[in-house]
């Protein structure tokens, strides 16, 4: 082929190449186009996908929230009919149980008199121990703080001669409503009041000088003059009262005005504990039937009321918790025994561990040997290590 061949033949060769060149680019484009087809069909599935899976979320959280919701009516029909069963069994209790008529509570002026005079007649007489106990305490050996519940002030205690172990709590200084907690892990596990049973008196009780022993709420009373009210827990009705037969009572503690009378329990029974204006600077202890709330004996003490915050017997002895007006560190600082075989000079000064404030009350268990008290709103027990008074 002669070079003027070649020649010609170069512009039909580019002509080709054009072409298939044209061709390629054109196929490429396709594929573009095609992949951005694929990409934008992607996008709108995926959005939509999106779109479904917030539309489940949303109607799967309402399903939940209408879930909670009737889980929780379910829960409190489950509670109303725990509490009408429990008031079911009361009175099916009741009904069992020989219902006492109500005592007359009235107060009879003749009736007081009488009782004030008696009660004089027995004042500071050498009292015979019913008991052979002889201990007397040496130290706080330890301190459990349970929990912080209700009000600044208040009471809560076991049965101090059963063997229950329902929790009784009297929320505030002054009300007619008593918590009461089958056992002390319900009190301590759980905050609200939804655990508790509750006993509404036929009268109102003032003040945190209440006790509950062998079955029975011993609490005070004002309506006028002081009564003590003897309620039975089985039945829920007042098997009696009485005025107390002492004329112009005060506060017995200077530290805690709102209680008049602290009704405590040891190993020898129930005791009173209060004071008068007829000897206002010390505090009075008496000895309490259990039975017929007559008073069997009364003692002038030497323990002064002034910074007195608490008290309580153990084993026949009056031991009087002092603090100061701003609340540092309580301590037993006053000891009376009835018995007379420990002197107030002899007794060990016994020191609380610090805590939040000053208690508003102190509740003695003879069988536990340990206290429970009210402190600023916080319910702790004191655990006691004892000695032979003959130790000391």
């Amino acid at each position: 082929m002669g070079p003027w061949r070649c020649l010609l033949l170069l512009p039909l060769l580019a002509t080709a190449l054009r072409a298939q060149q044209q061709q390629f680019m054109e196929y490429v484009e396709r594929r573009l186009t095609l992949l951005e087809e694929r990409i934008s069909q992607w996008h709108d599935q995926s959005s939509r996908y999106s779109t479904e899976l917030r539309d489940f979320k949303n109607q799967v959280l309402g399903m939940l929230e209408t879930a909670e919701k009737e889980r929780e009516v379910m829960r409190s029909e489950a509670e109303s009919a725990a509490v009408r069963v429990d008031r079911l069994e009361r009175e099916v209790d009741y009904l069992e149980t020989q219902n006492p008529a109500p005592p007359c509570v009235e107060v009879d002026e003749t009736l007081m008199e009488k009782q004030v005079a008696t009660s004089k007649q027995r004042k500071n007489e050498k009292y015979t121990k019913l008991t052979d106990c002889s201990d007397t305490i040496a130290s706080i050996r330890a301190m459990k703080i349970l929990k912080r519940f209700g009000s600044t002030s208040g009471l809560w205690t076991k049965d101090a001669a059963g063997n229950s172990e329902k929790i009784y709590v009297f929320d505030g200084t002054a009300n007619d409503t008593v918590y009461v907690f089958p056992r002390m892990r319900e009190f301590t596990l759980f905050s609200a009041t939804r655990k508790a049973a509750r006993i509404k008196l036929p009268y109102p009780w003032v003040g945190t000088g209440h006790l509950v022993y062998n079955g029975h709420l011993y609490y005070i009373r004002q309506q006028g003059p002081f009564q003590v009210i003897k309620f039975n827990l089985a039945n829920k009705t007042v098997v009696d009262s009485s005025v107390f037969p002492a004329e112009e009572q005060i506060p017995v503690f200077g530290l805690s005005p709102f209680t008049y009378i602290e009704v405590a329990a040891d190993e020898e029974g129930l005791w009173a504990i209060y004071a008068t204006k007829e000897d206002e600077k010390n505090i009075c202890l008496a000895k309490l039937d259990p039975t017929s709330l007559d008073i069997e004996q009364m003692w002038d003490t030497p323990c002064p009321r002034e910074n007195a915050e608490g008290a309580f017997v153990v084993c026949g002895a009056l031991h009087v918790v002092y603090n100061t007006r701003l609340p540092s560190r309580s301590r037993v600082q006053c000891v009376f025994d009835v018995s007379g075989t420990l002197a107030p000079e002899d007794a060990s000064l016994v020191y609380f561990p610090k805590r939040y404030g000053s208690h508003s009350s102190m509740k003695y268990s003879p069988q536990e040997r340990q206290i429970y008290a009210w402190d600023d709103g916080y319910q702790i027990i004191y655990r006691m290590e004892m000695k032979k008074k003959l130790e000391v």
